[in-house]
């Protein structure tokens, strides 16, 4: 999938989520009002196109990009049952080819916190539009809960 199409995918498929482009990436902040304050703005999916966040992907390749996606704990463990906390997060104590191209893998930096990414998505494309699906729907679950602790003053 090209990173355009990727882009629009996101842009379509997914109600209530902000995208804020940034340098040439992407993030999907569910927020469907539009008025969250910049501290709770977290992404549930990100679109990385350089290494100015880590070179762990080498995404200075003409045409790579990453997708990152934050997953439940319980999905992330589905995908990697073998993981052990030291080796997510860290580039690399990981087993994973980081800089391969179309494999889903945890993240270099936030496999710790049940991140995962994939470098230009193409036949793994229906498993990471389910993975898009989980994220969306985790992030929709997040903060409907924070919405319902603000009224009742917890």
């Amino acid at each position: 999938m090209e990173n355009d199409d990727l882009r629009r995918y996101l842009a379509d498929n997914f109600p209530g989520t902000d995208l804020m482009a940034a340098n040439g990436d992407l993030f999907c902040v569910y927020d469907p009002d539009r008025d969250l304050p910049d501290e709770r703005r977290m992404p549930w999916a990100t679109l990385v196109t350089s290494d100015a966040y880590d070179a762990a992907s080498d995404l200075d390749r003409a045409g790579v990009y990453r997708l990152n996606i934050g997953l439940p704990k319980a999905e992330f463990q589905k995908l990697f049952p073998a993981e052990t906390e030291t080796e997510m997060g860290t580039e690399t104590g990981t087993p994973h080819d980081l800089t391969a191209l179309d494999v889903v893998m945890p993240h270099p930096v936030y496999g710790s916190q049940h991140w995962v990414c994939v470098l230009n998505p193409d036949s793994t494309w229906p498993a990471v539009r389910g993975l898009l699906d989980r994220a969306h729907a985790l992030a929709v679950r997040k903060f409907a809960n924070a919405a319902a602790r603000r009224r009742s003053g917890r």
